[in-house]
């Protein structure tokens, strides 16, 4: 697993923190009052959120260290809990929760489908999958802590060999959301200029880790100087969609047991 992406909470990041914090509020209906699970949790930003609507959570990481940090951070809630674990598969018991949760988790590791099959084994009947992940016909540069980005049509594939009752949205930004990510593609092209044989696509990934970060990190200072929107954006500039798939910038998807 390419597990070092996790997330940062600087000023100039706060497009990204919105968009994948939009995933918690989307998910909050669905949690109430439920026992689920948060898989990729990271230091729990997002699960400790869920842990507010539910009658237990547990966070899953494959790091031992950030796990730890989790239960610090997030100890006066008595009804979270973490685990370690390398996922798949995942560290819980079958149909033990009503809920999974998995948010820009999936396009990390390379057994995907043998994590669905997990999601189904771990939910009780009638349980819900709420996963995440970046729409590939939106990305611009390859992301080297990504092993595998999906179409509309690929996962749905995947996830109709496993869960019978399935339904596919698309996460779609505003005005201000759009320009902001137009602006973020044209920096992005300018440095894609400078690899006109696509050399990135070609090389191991763990090359492009220290770049990818320092030329990130460059780029959102940037934008953030650049346009007085950016730092105004939140989860409300966000909705999900069913029109226009390919064009939206996360797919969205909601699996039943």
């Amino acid at each position: 697993m390419f597990d070092r992406e996790r997330p940062s909470f600087e000023d100039s990041n706060n497009v990204t923190v919105q968009r994948c914090f939009f995933a918690y509020e989307f998910a909050r209906e669905y949690v109430k009052g439920k026992h689920t699970a948060d898989i990729g949790c990271a230091d729990g930003y997002g699960t400790q959120y869920l842990a507010d609507y539910t009658l237990s959570t547990v966070g899953v990481d494959y790091s031992e260290a950030t796990i730890a940090i989790a239960r610090e951070k997030h100890k006066a809630k008595h009804n979270l809990s973490f685990k370690s674990g390398s996922v798949p598969p995942i560290p819980l018991e079958s149909e033990s929760v009503e809920v999974v949760t998995a948010f820009q988790f999936i396009e990390h590791i390379q057994d995907r489908v043998g994590f669905m099959k997990e999601v189904y084994r771990v939910l009780k009947p009638g349980g819900v999958f709420l996963c995440t992940t970046p729409n590939i016909k939106m990305s611009i540069a390859r992301n080297p802590f990504h092993v595998h980005e999906y179409t509309f049509d690929e996962i749905r594939k995947e996830i109709n060999a496993v869960f019978k009752q399935v339904e596919l949205k698309g996460l779609q930004g505003n005005e201000k959301v759009n320009k902001y990510y137009e602006e973020n593609a044209r920096w992005a092209k300018k440095i894609l200029r400078l690899d006109p044989l696509g050399l990135h696509k070609m090389v191991p990934s763990s090359w492009l880790v220290k770049p990818y970060n320092f030329l990130t990190t460059l780029m959102r200072k940037d934008l953030k100087e650049q346009n007085n929107d950016t730092l105004q954006i939140s989860t409300a500039d966000f909705y999900l969609t069913a029109e226009k798939l390919d064009f939206t910038w996360d797919i969205y998807l909601i699996a039943t047991k």
